[in-house]
């Protein structure tokens, strides 16, 4: 039997006690053809662990509620999904600033209500889970908000957007394939017709945004998952190339279940240093990785790496 037809016995049995059926073992047992142990399982679960207020009645010969006010909850969840649920409310409350603040907000009013009637205490759940996020950058709710129309109704998009290493900027129509929240800071990945192909977009750095009249049609072929996540990092170059990093052994301690990648090769070298190999596409990031373990990690492959890798480090010695 499956949780569905758990929890259909589960409806089944607080109906009939709204109903003041006063019902039991015997009728819960008949109506659904289990046993009278199950069904007295059942109805132990639901007062101990869906906190329903059952009481039986001796002269009646059944179950009824001492608080009328009392709804079963619509969704029975395990504890293993109220963890989930309790963890992803504290989420919620903990990055709902900028671009969805309010929406985000009113989803966890929402959460907060499912849980108490697990008989949860939020005040409990806020002193035991915490999220931060630091270096990243909110995306102005307006901004946020015409960029998901033009995701979710297919249509171009036209603003200004600002580039820093140009330290310019310049007028864009995109057809928005795909946002993505990349370490706290929002992206819009789609086709700009300035450049002929797909580009990656911080919202932070849009401004002017309208949402155009004309649609567009994703390509078929076009997957975000394989653009994100084929490399390292998130800003990607023309070619590929497998980067083998080798950490200390004293740092390997610390690292040996860190992920990098979701296709990393690992191992552990005779004299307990950790080395590391994925691809990568960008050396932009993965450079800036490197430099904050310092002395810890040394770049085997490629030569290329390792030497922007040198020069940084000599231009960190020269402000020194």
């Amino acid at each position: 039997m499956g949780a569905k037809n758990i929890y259909e016995r589960f409806v089944w049995f607080d109906n009939q006690v709204k109903a003041q059926k006063y019902p039991n073992t015997t009728s819960l047992s008949e109506k659904f053809e289990i046993s009278t142990k199950t069904a007295q399982r059942d109805i132990d679960f639901m007062r101990d662990r869906l906190r329903c207020p059952l009481d039986y009645d001796a002269s009646r010969k059944g179950y009824y509620y001492d608080d009328e006010t009392f709804s079963l909850p619509m969704v029975y969840l395990s504890s293993e999904e109220l963890s989930a649920l309790l963890i992803a409310r504290k989420m919620l409350q903990d990055i709902s600033g900028g671009s969805i603040g309010h929406q985000i907000s009113s989803i966890s009013d929402k959460i907060t209500n499912i849980l108490k009637k697990h008989s949860m205490a939020a005040d409990q759940i806020d002193d035991a889970f915490s999220f931060q996020l630091i270096e990243y950058s909110p995306a102005p709710e307006a901004v946020f908000k015409a960029v998901l129309e033009g995701c979710l109704k297919k249509k171009c998009l036209t603003f200004t957007y600002y580039s820093p290493a140009a330290k310019e900027t310049s007028e864009r129509t995109v057809e928005p394939y795909h946002l993505l929240n990349y370490m706290g800071t929002w992206h819009l990945l789609g086709k700009c017709h300035l450049r002929g192909e797909v580009r990656d977009f911080v919202l932070n750095r849009i401004s002017e945004l309208k949402v155009l009249p004309k649609s567009f049609k994703k390509p078929s072929d076009f997957d975000f998952k394989t653009y994100f996540l084929s490399t390292f990092g998130l800003y990607k170059g023309k070619s590929t190339r497998e980067v083998t990093l080798q950490f200390t052994p004293e740092k390997s301690k610390w690292l040996k279940d860190q992920i990098w990648h979701k296709d990393q090769k690992a191992k552990f070298l005779e004299d307990g240093s950790l080395q590391i190999s994925f691809p990568v596409s960008d050396f932009s990031e993965i450079t800036r990785e490197i430099l904050k373990h310092g002395d810890a990690v040394m770049v085997i492959k490629p030569d290329n790496l390792r030497e922007l890798v040198k020069t940084e480090a000599e231009k960190i010695v020269k402000i020194y």
